[in-house]
């Protein structure tokens, strides 16, 4: 119950506020001072350094995020996930909260019968709220006296009896909890309910809170695992800053524990080595302190650990063309942001596109030259392909995101992206179609002339200033949007060069061979296709209306 009223809060309050989670990360990563208060800031709000470590990872990934920004906002991301400890150490064992979990639920049911869906999301996260500490209550209840049953944790007393030995196996045993758990808050949870009732005593736990801090790297890695290079080392730089400050505290481990007590003392608490009474304000310093001034000593070498992570994971020596590069990790625990890596595959889609149009130009200059026409029909024929398999995998993943709770504006933004990914598939067929119909000439053994070959260079011409267009477009974003000028006067100016073309055609008709005329101006009218496909990917975008 704990662990599921902590996932139905963390992801309730990542819809709640994921839009603007997004606009915070992109922003406020100017310099390391603003990505750490970022790092602390989201998580605070999502309750869970896991999401937000997965969600930078994300954000890496499509390319929002460089990897030095992405290490700065994970340091803080340490620094905030402490907050959780702070709160179950303070209102989860000192005042009983879970008498006021049955009234949230009801409080956090009337807002679930709303029918906006933000209102539904902050019932959840009012009901995840509940069922934290309800849980928290359950676990606590459950916990045998060791006054009455001593022989109940005999085997972990005996685990505290080897010294520098027993601080190792109770990192081992923090990291092992985390990674079956998959979230440090939780383990924290544990540590401190195990404290709270003397099971183990103030050094284990700390020893278990710096396994907890290894065991929360693994959730970033298995992200990162078939995510693209730079989101593999923003995950490792997690794992490599974590696992850094275990080792300086280990080296340290005395000294930083005496510290820890004086400043549990030194704020009225009794000395957690002797009395148990302020052992939970202990633990909860050893995590704030520890992620503190790791962050603060860490922060200086970031340009170091981004080395050291580039040296860790080497970048492929040929990377594949042709793959999804920015949704392969799947969809973010908050669909909202999911819709921000859709948004950058598409963009790539675009431009392959683009790419498809610069092939198809080729094989109208070298259509003359057999053997050269026919590599590019095939490359071609390959990218008509590609844009077939992109879109229907994309297609796949805004099914997945659609499936989540979307906001009015999310859901128009699915809408827009699936339009345009049908339109963007529909200029790679018509770019397949330009090499079939050049093939068709070639087979009937049909030239064009040179004035010709100028007039249709120039029609390309147009089409990739349209394709420059949307992609330009594409990368000011769904409902920000606001001027469609530029798009319009790109399709304007292919369509009256077209229709200059096939009113010039038709004068010079009898001059001219009729099957050579018929390939020409299917030729024309393909590229003119080309150019409202275009126009509609913009005015997709731009329909998109602010919730």
């Amino acid at each position: 119950m704990f662990l599921f009223g902590m996932t139905l809060m963390s992801e309730s309050l990542q819809k709640v506020a994921g839009d603007k989670l997004r606009s915070i990360l992109a922003a406020m990563t100017s310099n390391s001072f603003n990505r750490i208060l970022t790092g602390i800031l989201v998580t605070a709000i999502i309750q869970s350094s896991s999401a937000t470590t997965v969600m930078v990872v994300s954000f890496v990934n499509a390319g929002l995020l460089s990897l030095a920004q992405s290490i700065g906002v994970i340091m803080g991301a340490n620094i905030g996930t402490t907050i959780t400890a702070w709160i179950i150490s303070l209102l989860g064992f000192k005042a009983d909260i879970s008498i006021l979990s049955i009234p949230l639920m009801g409080v956090g049911f009337v807002f679930m019968m709303s029918k906006k869906v933000r209102n539904k999301n902050i019932g959840e996260m009012i009901i995840g709220f509940a069922l934290l500490f309800l849980g928290l209550s359950f676990l606590k209840g459950s916990v045998p006296d060791l006054g009455k049953s001593p022989e109940v944790l005999a085997f972990i007393q005996r685990w505290t009896g080897w010294g520098f030995g027993s601080t190792l196996i109770f990192v081992l045993f923090g990291t092992i909890l985390t990674i079956v758990l998959q979230s440090s808050s939780a383990t924290m949870a544990l540590t401190l309910v195990m404290c709270n009732f003397g099971w183990i005593p103030f050094e284990m736990a700390a020893a278990m809170v710096m396994g907890e801090n290894i065991g929360t790297t693994i959730t970033a890695n298995i992200a990162a695992s078939v995510a693209n290079v730079s989101a593999k080392r923003a995950a490792r730089a997690h794992s490599v800053f974590n696992l850094f400050g275990v080792l300086w505290v280990l080296i340290l481990f005395k000294p930083f524990l005496l510290l820890v007590s004086k400043i549990t003392v030194a704020i009225g608490g009794e000395d957690p080595f002797v009395s148990t009474e302020s052992i939970l304000y202990a633990v909860s310093i050893v995590h704030t302190l520890f992620n503190v001034i790791n962050t603060m000593v860490m922060v200086w070498f970031t340009p170091q650990i981004v080395r050291l992570v580039t040296w860790l994971v080497k970048s492929p020596k040929e990377e594949e063309v042709f793959r999804l590069r920015y949704i392969q990790a799947g969809p973010t625990a908050t669909s909202e942001l999911s819709l921000t890596q859709a948004k950058q595959e598409i963009i790539h889609l675009a431009s392959i596109v683009k790419k498809e149009y610069s092939y198809a130009r080729r094989a109208l200059n070298e259509a003359d030259n057999p053997q050269a026409f026919d590599e590019l029909y095939k490359k071609l024929e390959h990218y008509e392909q590609v844009t077939d398999r992109i879109e229907f995998e994309i297609a796949n993943y805004l099914n997945e995101v659609r499936n989540g709770q979307l906001g009015e504006e999310g859901t128009g933004r699915v809408q827009a992206m699936y339009k345009v990914i049908s339109e963007l598939e529909s200029m790679g067929d018509s770019g397949f179609n330009i090499a079939r119909i050049l093939q068709r000439k070639n087979v009937n053994n049909k030239k064009f002339e040179e004035e010709a070959l100028k007039r249709l260079n120039h029609m390309l011409d147009l089409v990739d200033h349209s394709l420059d267009v949307m992609i330009e477009n594409m990368g000011i974003g769904y409902s920000k949007l606001k001027d469609l000028s530029s798009a319009l006067d790109a399709e304007v100016a292919i369509n009256d060069y077209r229709n200059t073309l096939k009113e010039e055609h038709l004068m010079h008709l009898e001059d001219r061979d009729y099957l050579t005329g018929v390939y020409y101006m299917d030729l024309v009218s393909e590229l003119e296709r080309v150019g409202d496909f275009v126009i509609n990917v913009s005015e997709a975008i731009a329909e998109v209306k602010v919730a």
